[in-house]
């Protein structure tokens, strides 16, 4: 391979410093080598000499003297948080991880330079000329300068770099800034280097600081968890990593394969016939000691350590669920390649030489990641990190006493909730160290049995004639779609074999056998319409499934009571615990509503025969608008008096955020609000049917398809639900229905504001408001039905544009978004944990 002579290279530009050679299998790239004075040698007993002064707080760095190209040290370099805020919606959670780069050290005179390099842009295989032109196209960082302090026999120079371990390297004031927390600046009178923290080590070096800032302004939480909002001290931790040696072969990302294309960079060497843009996955390096063989021991197997700090059971559950994945690699040939451990005692989790799982606390519940630490040159995984927050656990309790009552907690059975809640956190587990492998999610993997554990797993819950059964909620060990992907990421073909073409036929097999993939982008938010892609869903029919949903919760609801709270809780929980249960249908109305509207794709290559596109058929988008309307019937959403009475307890004492912002609201102080909760679940199934993106996708359907559901008829359905008369006109049922009613009319007036919507839409959605303001108005009834049905009609038929236009406004006392589901401060969803994860 061809590689540009590092003493021809510019220094401060990555993607140019050396030509990234392409190994054997076509496409597939391999580290660059390193210069032996761009970083100590591999047989230092540390990777640089390190010396403090505590008196001045100095951090004195020995570097090697330069290379030819200038450069004396050349490292990948990874911020992180020790110390977090513990705010969910803020972020800034402890070991939070920033981007990892390739950093640099550069002697100019009595002047040292710390630079980024830029490998965004790059020339493979090109010539010097070639590289040259792209390093001059495109600028790196430079971050730093500092003196040097003194010169060593060899050539090298020692400086310190104290100002630049407190410099705000994980932009903490931007973070604040972004979460409405105020104007933050760094303090440095009240920052120091933790002198009696640095380790030195054979491949890094690792270096913790106390970074306070300060504002005269905080916001709220930051008041509602620092001692002092005025001035918040993070810990900050900064790990100086030996570059990996050469030899690692990267793996162009094939989407078809639900891996994730971590490093992604433009090759201005590219052949004409060739894309410019090129994307690599994220995989660990793992030799087989005997490379020949179908099945092999490896010369270093991955391990990730388990945080002391996760107290029993679960940290035994993290282990247990963690260790699914041997499996996978077993099939994929590698023989005690992976192991999960506890963190040995002593061990600083923050030390880049581990891949830990690290037990997050936060102020209330929040996303649990699982991230890396990687080579940008390459896509190496160098370290992996996870951070599992520590009250998903509880929340999935309470979830779980909420369905079957609390008297079985501790019982050991199959239902008690403890144990349910550690099956669900072997799953957060096994996840989250996916993600850290390199997988990325996959939302179809519900759709064909319980295919990977990269899905986001709603319990299966069984109903077993008036009772629940939660003995099955969760699957153990990972599914055959995680197989598939590890094979895929980390398996190796024969020496000399065409590389591509394997990994090809891999990724056509699993095809074959009906493997369906889709990731984020096509299965969060309103306006996705891949049926197949659906976050907390169960079963290949999602109709089908809304209705089982439909009768668990009814079947929860009907004896939901102070059996759902431990003994002695008060009884205002009950308030709490009954917003994922009364909610219960949530994340299985998103998956049936892209239905309406849908369009199954998948992430086709050309050539392997998935590239066409189809519309779902016109009987199943009906079908599922009727499913659907069973979610804001009345009859669904009432809660028998009994419950109501005991809804409107009282909570006396200090305020509990993580209580406040997770229960409907009440209609003033603690009395409880049906009317409000009703019509807020409602508007979740109006608000998706009425995206405008899928209205937009339906107007185009029946354009291709006359026979295709359209939006006319969309809407003169959901509004002939709420017509008025009938039985539930008065009665019991009778408010609830028009507060739904006014809620679908005034979703319908709001869409129609939206700039994106279609014209064709927007004029059929107008017709069927006006249609049904005359059905309204030849209302012949009485009292408050009588009393709706005619403002509403008014409103609707008047010329004056501003009287159809308020109905728009809320229609009642209710907040517009429903309590949070998911993490707070992400999307909705309760059995989750990020992203980029879980």
């Amino acid at each position: 391979m061809t590689r540009l002579s590092a003493g021809k290279a510019r220094w401060w530009v990555s993607g140019a410093i050396v030509a990234l050679g392409l190994a054997a299998a076509p496409a597939a790239f391999s580290a660059p080598a390193t210069s032996a004075s761009a970083a100590s040698s591999a047989s230092s007993p540390v990777l640089l000499p390190v010396k403090t002064d505590a008196a001045k707080g100095a951090v004195l760095l020995t570097l090697p003297a330069p290379a030819a190209d200038g450069v004396s040290g050349r490292f990948l370099y990874q911020p992180s948080l020790s110390g977090g805020l513990g705010s969910t919606p803020v972020g800034l959670d402890r070991a939070a991880s920033g981007d990892t780069q390739v950093l640099t050290f550069r002697r100019v005179g009595k002047k040292v330079f710390i630079a980024f390099e830029n490998y965004g842009f790059r020339a493979v295989r090109g010539g010097a000329e070639e590289v040259r032109t792209v390093q001059d196209s495109f600028p790196a960082s430079v971050v730093w300068s500092g003196d040097v302090v003194a010169d060593t026999p060899d050539g090298g120079f020692t400086v310190d770099i104290a100002s630049f371990l407190l410099r705000d390297a994980f932009d903490i004031t931007s973070a604040l800034k972004r979460g409405k927390q105020g104007a933050f600046k760094a303090a440095a009178n009240l920052s120091y280097v933790d002198l009696a923290a640095i380790g030195t080590f054979p491949d890094n070096l690792e270096f913790e600081t106390r970074q306070t800032f300060t504002a005269d302004e905080p916001g709220p939480e930051v008041n509602g968890i620092v001692p002092d909002g005025r001035s918040v001290t993070f810990g900050v931790h900064h790990s100086f990593i030996r570059l990996p040696a050469p030899g690692f072969v990267s793996r162009e990302h094939d989407p078809r394969t639900g891996t994730s294309a971590q490093v992604l960079f433009a090759d201005y060497a590219a052949s004409l016939d060739q894309p410019t843009v090129q994307r690599l996955v994220r995989r660990f390096r793992l030799e087989k000691t005997d490379p020949g063989a179908a099945r092999s021991r490896v010369k270093t197997p991955i391990v990730f350590y388990v945080d002391r700090g996760a107290p029993e059971p679960m940290r035994s559950a993290l282990i247990e669920g963690g260790r699914w994945w041997a499996k996978a690699f077993e099939e994929a040939g590698f023989i005690d390649a992976f192991r999960v451990e506890v963190l040995p005692e002593g061990v600083d989790p923050m030390d880049a030489r581990y891949n830990v799982v690290n037990w997050i606390h936060r102020q209330t519940r929040g996303w649990s990641t699982g991230t890396t630490v990687v080579d940008p040159r390459t896509g190496e995984i160098v370290r992996g990190v996870v951070q599992l927050g520590s009250l998903r656990v509880r929340q999935d309790r309470m979830i779980f006493e909420g369905l079957v009552g609390a008297d079985k907690t501790g019982k050991g059975g199959p239902d008690d909730p403890i144990n349910v809640s550690l099956a669900r956190i072997r799953q957060l587990s096994v996840h989250e160290i996916g993600h850290a492998l390199g997988l990325a999610h996959n939302f179809a993997a519900s759709t064909y049995g319980r295919a990977s554990v990269m899905d986001y797993p709603a319990p299966a819950v069984k109903i077993a004639g008036d009772r629940l059964d939660l003995s099955d909620a969760y699957a153990k060990g990972v599914g055959a779609w995680d197989r598939f992907a590890i094979n895929w990421l980390y398996s190796e073909g024969a020496p000399g074999a065409n590389e591509a073409a394997r990994l090809d036929r891999l990724a056509r097999d699993a095809q074959a056998k009906g493997m369906r993939f889709v990731t984020d982008a096509d299965a969060r938010g309103g306006a996705t319409g891949q049926p197949y892609g659906a976050l907390w869903d169960n079963g290949p029919d999602a109709v089908a499934e809304l209705d089982h949903v439909l009768a668990v919760r009814r079947i929860a609801l009907s004896r939901f009571g102070l059996g759902a709270l431990p003994k002695g809780a008060p009884a205002a929980d009950l308030k709490r615990v009954l917003v994922p249960i009364y909610l219960f249908h949530r994340y299985q109305v998103e998956a049936a509503v892209k239905l309406v509207g849908g369009v199954d794709y998948a992430y086709a290559v050309r050539g392997d025969g998935h590239e066409v596109a189809t519309v779902t058929p016109a009987a199943e988008q009906r079908r599922a608008l009727e499913a659907l309307l069973k979610t804001t019937d009345p009859a669904t959403l009432d809660l028998p008096d009994g419950l109501l009475a005991l809804l409107s307890s009282g909570q006396s004492g200090a305020r509990d955020k993580a209580y406040d912002i997770e229960i409907f609201p009440t209609a003033g102080s603690s009395v409880f609000d049906l009317p409000t909760a009703a019509e807020m679940a409602a508007d979740q199934t109006v608000s998706l049917l009425l995206n405008p993106a899928r209205l937009n996708r339906v107007v185009e359907q029946n354009r291709r398809d006359p026979a295709q559901l359209d939006v006319a008829e969309l809407t003169t359905r959901l509004l002939a639900s709420v017509a008025p008369g009938g039985a539930q006109a008065d009665g019991r049922l009778g408010d609830l229905r028009r507060r739904i009613r006014a809620r679908i009319v005034g979703d319908l007036v709001d869409v129609l504001g939206e700039k994106a919507l279609s014209p064709t839409a927007a004029a059929q959605i107008d017709a069927s408001l006006r249609a049904f303001a005359k059905t309204l108005a030849e209302y012949q009834g009485r009292g408050a039905e009588a009393d709706q049905a005619s403002m509403l009609s008014r409103a609707l038929l008047s010329d004056d544009p501003a009287a159809r236009q308020a109905l728009a406004a809320p229609r009642s006392g209710a907040v517009e978004t429903l309590p949070p589901g998911m993490p707070i401060g992400g999307e909705d969803c309760w059995f989750c944990a990020p992203g980029s994860n879980l």
